[in-house]
């Protein structure tokens, strides 16, 4: 209840030193059973019981100690009760403040409903206190001012948080029964609030400071005991304040606001935190799922892969058992093999011509690049030119393979024709036309593979061209840019060459002007 409240509140609340304040907040670790009755006082020990039951009924409400009793202004009751007319319950220097209860306002008699007044100076509060028998409902009617609320024992295990909060002229706040608090005022201005009570029974409040300290009900050796410090110290926390309820405390109220800006910028940047946290576990997490993805489909390739080399294995050793079993076929194979030696030659020519094409297209296009930016537009007629030519290229290339594949069909057939008549001479009818047809399925198959080389070359003289056409345009870009560059220095420099001549006149006539 004590330490709840940080260490500027507290030197103010008990008007002692800095040093004073470390002393009390570095001794309280302690255990919580302690010796607090010394050995030798024998009266102590038999009044151990008294004071036990006197600091209860003053810290639940239960007796007749309070500040407020000899300082009350007994008047008779009213219908109506002017708060401001009337003279305060307690007033100094740093603010006053009035009680309303059932025999000021009858009115509230039933109602279990108190009413309360504070009005605190610039830089005062209301010194460190707790309600034991009420809940306190605070409305600020006047001026700014912070509110500090400090945990209970009783409250620290249902999850509760002290709590600083800056309040102004209509805000309410809510400050629990047994939960220690106090408000101050800021340098600049006063603060004044009103608030209800959920009870108008006796329920003075108890403050932990000053000359109405709950603290001074306790036997001394006690209190040294349980915050583990020495009597001078003990003797200071107690007597140096002499002032209470409303004490001094300049610039409390400002450095509660700093604390608590301070605060929620911690709590910002944790919760900022947080999020940037979640934000890369996410990423990683979704890192980690393209990464699986990738390796999964790298598996599956590889997989692919094998299993096309094994059944590229096996259709060799297919080949070679039938060429060893059909010692006819080797005539046979040597004219495929010689056709697919054609085939091959046919294909690197083709290869050439379309790397020359490619290299000319590059020529043509480093040919382009050093042309002046006013001959884009005959640049762009001739890409499309170009482009129109590749594609009639293209399309002659289609035609080509469509009349080699048409040729490489009727060869096909012509040889199966030669086949089959041999094999009419050197055996039965029925196995001849086995053979032949073992042999259309090879030719077919070898027509299948073909084309799809043939597609695989034109994919790839595709993606050169794209390739070239994107390089050139990047040279254009650059070339584009340098131009610009250069213009704008020819430009800087045309500009410095009239300035060199524009001095002399403009210094001949400073000369005229001074003469």
């Amino acid at each position: 209840m004590v330490l709840g409240f940080d260490k500027k509140v507290l030197q103010a609340a008990f008007h002692v030193p800095e040093d004073v304040i470390e002393e009390v907040l570095a001794g309280t670790e302690v255990p919580a059973i302690v010796h607090g009755v010394p050995k030798s006082t024998k009266k102590k020990k038999n009044n151990l019981w008294e004071m036990e039951a006197q600091f209860k009924k003053t810290v639940l409400g239960r007796g007749s100690y309070s500040f407020f009793d000899n300082q009350r202004n007994k008047k008779k009751s009213s219908k109506l009760f002017n708060v401001f007319q009337e003279k305060p319950d307690f007033e100094n220097c740093n603010g006053w403040s009035t009680v309303i209860n059932r025999k000021k306002l009858p009115a509230l008699k039933g109602s279990q409903i108190g009413i309360y007044v504070v009005n605190l100076t610039k830089g005062s509060m209301m010194g460190p206190h707790w309600n034991p028998m009420a809940t306190e409902i605070g409305i600020a009617i006047q001026g700014e001012g912070m509110v500090r609320v400090v945990c209970s024992n009783s409250g620290t295990g249902q999850g509760c948080k002290n709590m600083r909060f800056k309040v102004e002229e209509g805000d309410v706040f809510v400050v629990p029964r047994f939960h220690p608090m106090a408000q101050m005022a800021f340098n600049n201005n006063s603060f004044v609030f009103v608030g209800f009570s959920t009870t108008t029974k006796k329920h003075h409040p108890q403050y932990l400071t000053g000359r109405a300290s709950v603290l001074r009900t306790l036997d001394r050796h006690i209190l040294e005991a349980s915050f583990n410090v020495a009597n001078t110290t003990m003797h200071q926390i107690l007597e140096a304040q002499g002032d209470s309820v409303i004490l001094e405390c300049t610039s409390c109220a400002e450095e509660e606001k700093r604390l608590m800006e301070e605060e929620r910028r911690r709590e910002e940047e944790e919760a900022k935190k947080k999020e940037e946290e979640e934000r890369r576990k996410e990423e990683e997490e979704a890192r980690k799922a393209e990464e699986e993805k990738r390796e999964k489909e790298a598996r599956k390739r590889e997989e692919e892969e094998a299993k096309e080399k094994e059944e590229e294995r096996k259709r060799q050793e297919e080949e070679a058992r039938k060429r060893e079993e059909e010692e006819a076929k080797r005539q046979e194979e040597e004219i495929r093999r010689r056709q697919e030696e054609e085939e091959a030659r046919k294909r690197q020519e083709e290869q050439e011509r379309e790397r020359q094409e490619a290299e000319e297209a590059r020529k043509r296009e480093e040919e382009k690049e050093e042309e002046a930016a006013q001959r884009e537009a005959e640049q762009a007629r001739r890409e499309e030119e170009e482009a129109e030519k590749r594609r009639q290229e293209e399309e002659e290339a289609k035609r080509r393979e469509e009349a080699r594949r048409r040729q490489q069909e009727e060869e096909a057939e012509r040889e199966a024709e030669e086949a089959r008549r041999r094999g009419e001479e050197e055996a039965a009818k029925r196995q001849q036309e086995e053979e032949s047809q073992r042999e259309a399925e090879e030719a077919e198959t070898r027509r299948k593979q073909e084309e799809e080389e043939s597609r695989k070359q034109e994919e790839e003289s595709r993606r050169r061209e794209e390739e070239a056409a994107r390089e050139a345009e990047r040279g254009r870009q650059e070339e584009a840019e340098r131009q610009e560059e250069e213009a704008e220095e020819e430009t800087e420099k045309r500009q410095e060459e009239e300035t060199e001549e524009e001095e002399p006149g403009r210094h001949e006539r400073i000369l005229l002007k001074v003469a």
